[in-house]
């Protein structure tokens, strides 16, 4: 913590001391400017990603329950190949009749 404290009162007096310069018209203008380009990147704030994460983990534990459900479901059917369904009339059948 003292760190971040030691930063921002070093910030503050560069600030103080390019106040009067030309260079603080500088520090304006590249500030603008990064604002500007970090804008169109269209970042997301770390309370975003935060939320978005745990959305995610609740997705993907639901997810789970569901494929573990659906093995559960599986196996209790009887073992042996699922029926296919008939085709419908006039489908692969060979020699149905032709245009006209």
């Amino acid at each position: 913590m003292q760190s971040t404290a030691f930063l921002d009162d070093l910030q503050q007096r560069v600030s103080a001391l390019f106040a009067g310069t030309p260079a603080a018209d500088l520090q304006r203008n590249l500030k603008a400017m990064l604002a500007q380009q970090f804008g169109r990147l269209e970042l997301a704030t770390r309370e975003e990603f935060d939320t978005q994460a745990q959305v995610l983990a609740r997705t993907r534990a639901k997810l789970e329950a569901l494929e573990r459900r659906v093995a559960e479901l599986e196996a209790g059917r009887s073992i042996g190949p699922s029926p296919q369904p008939s085709p419908a009339r006039g489908e692969g059948e060979v020699g149905a009749a032709g245009p006209r």
